[in-house]
């Protein structure tokens, strides 16, 4: 709908440039230039000098026409209209606007509200200009200069607190998450943001562009896109409408996209002519002009650079790299590797520190080659960074843990090290591993092998026959392991009670049945989301999607390795060193209260949010355990967490129940694990390569940056099967499977397949005709017309209509019955609600 023109006065009209479109601002504040402030003028030396950003330009609509600035589309830091010095005024004898300084330092002046007409009245302005006016005030809010205060009043915002930073709890006599104390100032209702990534659940979260570093940023969950608008991705910066949520979260909601630049690269399927985008976002195509297709050939995918061009239409392309066939199971993962960034060469220079590695000495360190440690890992692995051992200790027992010695080969500032921090983590795809070390490290002298000598750093702690920890000391030693074994190896072994090589079978079981009393007694979160299998064929492609099992003696060791990050976290408590905790925060209000609407229509309760703790989730998953509601009600639950971080502050690790929690068991393929380590080396005294006091002041920065690296592994990993899947089931269009919806939004559903666990989408346009109404919080669609009500976790029988491996994505149609039955087959089984 056309808006009506603002009026302008005599001096608005006379020769003064309008105020930018949103589209020009936005591209202003993202070339924007910093230029030194004005001096006070000479009529007014107390004027304030403001912030000075380039002139405003008159924004082109279509057929040339001039647009006025829409009301909450002012995103850049000039006045809305050039005018003479404060005591000047136009020959007309009307007043002139006041500039941005001037309006902050009335609003400074003021305490509480102050309304468009008190202003008006203060500096004199008469009706024409009140419009202008109207909009220097939008733009104030927008840039976070003055907050919203009644109806259409505004005010000076409060302060932001200076950030302090959280000491190390020390306290070790309870294990209840701490609670993090927040600050009260809260960010401008328009704010810039930048997209981080998404949590478990695939909700995007977004930062505040700018935050100061070394301090945590606060938390944005951005609302899905409307319709037909292509979803945000990592890096993406946008002008968003926040609403604040509790603590340091707030919800956002996209005003105005931030134009994205020319890409450098161009990632998709070559069809001969044209390059089609593997990111379902990007529907744009390229055109490749026949002398830059380097031989590709059609529907294989390639990477390619942007040509320079100056006319409008599609944009050119020249093909640099061929990545394979769109339906290899390489040219997959290498498509996911280019398009979320991930580094998958090394430096020369870091491959030579690595091959230049030789085996670790005895010297000072504890000989523990004489103890029978093992190594359990899965049948596919190839590094094995951790090896257990355990055996009775009076009542209770004593475990060790031995951990590979990786800070004795990469050493900080060195190459290695800094394509190490840069990577953050390696990553994991169906057919292949990006490392975060060099293969001669991590699959070589970082390895430990059976019946090598490697050098580690260790752990041996005693628990009582209650699994409580009475004791732990961290040592530096010389190992060898006695064996490497699989997790089938070790169930079989103890589901046929036979032993392992050094007697040690019944050991770690009875150490870890111990482990396993204490961590229910301490009541965690026991989410029960098994992962994908994608299992591929000699040729390379899909066989089957199967999931992964979890067995007991997946957990035998997931609770050693829980217990020795508990330990580095206090040890480096006791030791007044810098850690970089393993964080996980309560869950947010707004979530919860998603989370109880769709739990009470199962008729299941959660306590206050106050008194709410990690068993209470617990609870709800085991009443539904072996119910065809199950899964969705472990996914609901896992939707309503928050996050886990990395961060130099504590605040306890709320899924584990843990007051202080830290990474210390993998650092072949996490960087976080590394830091632990040259931190306890430096508090210990167990060499000269531990953390230097320069990497410690980096610390926030470090935990930010492998917090963001985990995210796009994770997301990366992610996509990776899900375009393994699209693959696999691109032969099975056209049938019939069980589903249950496992999301709910304005658009349509999401289901997924029982059988294999693929999701994809089922439209809004394919429902019957009605008008549907989405309930968010209630996860539920509902029709106006039929009374039909989709909610999350229905059962429903949908066809498979499209499957397109290029972007990982399936389109689903429910299966429709008569309109007239009862039981409508298109709706939820059993649950086809009519109100």
């Amino acid at each position: 709908m056309a808006r009506r023109p603002t009026r302008a006065g005599p001096a608005a009209k006379a020769g003064a440039t309008k105020p930018r479109g949103a589209k020009t601002a936005i591209k202003a504040w993202r070339h924007r230039t910093p230029a030194p402030p004005a001096p006070p003028s000479a009529e007014n030396p107390s004027e304030a000098p403001e912030e000075t950003s380039p002139a405003p330009v008159p924004d082109k609509g279509p057929r040339g026409k001039k647009r006025r600035l829409g009301a909450l589309e002012i995103a850049a830091d000039e006045a809305p209209v050039p005018r003479p010095t404060r005591r000047a005024r136009p020959a007309t004898g009307e007043a002139p606007l006041p500039t941005r300084a001037e309006l902050r330092a009335y609003l400074a002046s003021r305490t509480g509200r102050v309304d468009k007409s008190t202003i008006a009245r203060h500096f004199g302005l008469n009706a024409d200009q009140r419009g202008a006016l109207r909009d220097l005030m939008v733009g104030l809010k927008a840039e976070g200069s003055a907050v919203p205060a009644g109806r259409r009043g505004i005010a000076a915002p409060p302060p932001p607190p200076a950030p302090v930073r959280a000491k190390p709890r020390r306290e070790p006599e309870s294990d209840a998450p701490p609670h993090k104390p927040r600050t009260d100032g809260r960010l401008p209702e328009m704010t810039v943001v930048e997209v981080t990534g998404s949590d478990a659940d695939g909700e995007t979260i977004a930062k505040p562009v700018g935050h100061p570093p070394g301090t945590r940023p606060p938390i944005i969950f951005m609302k899905p896109e409307a319709a037909g608008q292509p979803a945000l991705g990592p890096g993406e910066k946008v002008l968003a409408r926040l609403r604040w949520i509790g603590g340091d979260k707030y919800e956002g909601r996209t005003f105005k996209r931030i134009a994205a630049v020319s890409p450098r690269r161009v990632l998709g399927v070559f069809d001969g002519k044209r390059i089609q985008p593997s990111d379902r976002r990007h529907k744009a195509e390229w055109t490749v002009p026949p002398d830059q297709t380097m031989g590709a050939q059609r529907d294989e995918i390639v990477l390619a650079e942007p040509l320079p061009s100056a006319h409008l239409g599609p944009r050119a392309a020249k093909i640099v790299e061929r990545l394979g066939p769109s339906g290899s199971a390489g040219s997959i993962s290498l498509l996911c590797v280019h398009m979320h960034g991930i580094p998958d060469t090394f430096p020369p220079e870091a491959v030579a520190e690595a091959e230049a590695a030789t085996g670790t000495p005895l010297g000072t360190r504890e000989d523990l080659r004489n103890t029978p440690l093992i190594t359990i890992d899965g049948e596919d692995a190839r590094d094995f960074d951790d090896a257990v051992f355990a055996e009775p200790d009076g009542n209770g027992w004593l475990v060790i843990v031995a951990i590979a010695d990786v800070a004795h080969y990469v050493r900080p500032g060195s190459d290695l090290d800094r394509e190490a921090w840069t990577r953050g983590n390696s990553v994991y795809f169906p057919d292949r591993v990006i490392p975060m070390l060099p293969e001669a490290l991590s699959n070589g002298w970082c390895s430990l092998k059976p019946e090598e000598e490697r050098g580690c750093l260790f752990v041996e702690m005693r628990i009582g026959p209650d699994g409580v920890k009475h004791a732990h000391r961290f040592g530096r030693g010389l190992m060898r392991s006695a064996a490497r074994l699989t997790y089938d190896q070790v169930q079989d072994a103890e589901d046929a009670l036979a032993d392992l090589p050094g007697g040690t079978r019944a050991h770690l079981y009875g150490a870890f049945r111990a482990l396993l009393a204490a961590r229910q007694a301490r009541g965690t979160l026991e989410l029960d989301l098994p992962e994908r299998k994608v299992i591929l064929g000699e040729d390379g492609t899909v066989e089957a999607v199967l999931p992964r099992p979890r067995r007991d003696s997946h957990k035998l060791i997931e609770e050693f390795m829980v217990l020795a990050n508990v330990c580095a976290a206090e040890e480096l408590e006791r030791l007044h060193q810098p850690c970089v905790y393993r964080i996980h925060d309560r869950p947010s209000d707004v979530k919860l209260e998603g989370l109880r609407l769709f739990l009470g229509t199962l008729g299941l309760r959660l306590p206050p949010s106050n008194v709410l703790h990690p068993r209470d989730f617990s609870g709800v998953l085991e009443k539904v355990r072996d119910t065809p509601e199950e899964r969705v009600v472990n996914e609901a639950v896992l939707r309503g967490q928050s996050q886990a971080a990395y961060a130099p502050e504590n605040i306890g690790h709320f899924g584990l129940a843990l007051s202080r929690y830290a990474h210390f068991t993998s650092p072949i393929r996490r960087y976080a694990d590394l830091c632990v380590h040259r931190a306890l080396i430096a508090g210990l005294g167990l060499g000269k390569d531990g953390l230097p006091p320069e990497d410690a002041a980096r610390l926030p920065d470090t935990a930010e940056h492998i917090t963001a690296t985990e995210r796009r592994a994770a997301l990366a990993e992610r996509d990776a099967v899900d375009r393994y899947l699209a693959a696999y089931m691109s032969e099975r269009i056209g049938q019939t499977f069980d589903v249950r919806i496992s999301g709910v939004t304005g658009f349509g559903l999401f289901v997924t397949i029982q059988e294999n666990g693929a999701s994809g989408l089922v439209p809004l346009a394919s429902l019957p005709d009605d008008r549907w109404l989405h309930e968010d919080a209630a996860h539920r669609l509902s029709g106006a017309r039929t009374r039909l009500t989709f909610t999350l976790g229905d059962a429903a029988e949908a066809e498979l209509v499209t499957a397109d491996a290029r972007t990982g994505s399936l389109q689903f149609r429910l299966r429709q019955g008569d309109p007239t039955e009862g039981q409508r087959r298109g709706a939820p089984k059993g649950r086809s609600r009519r109100r």
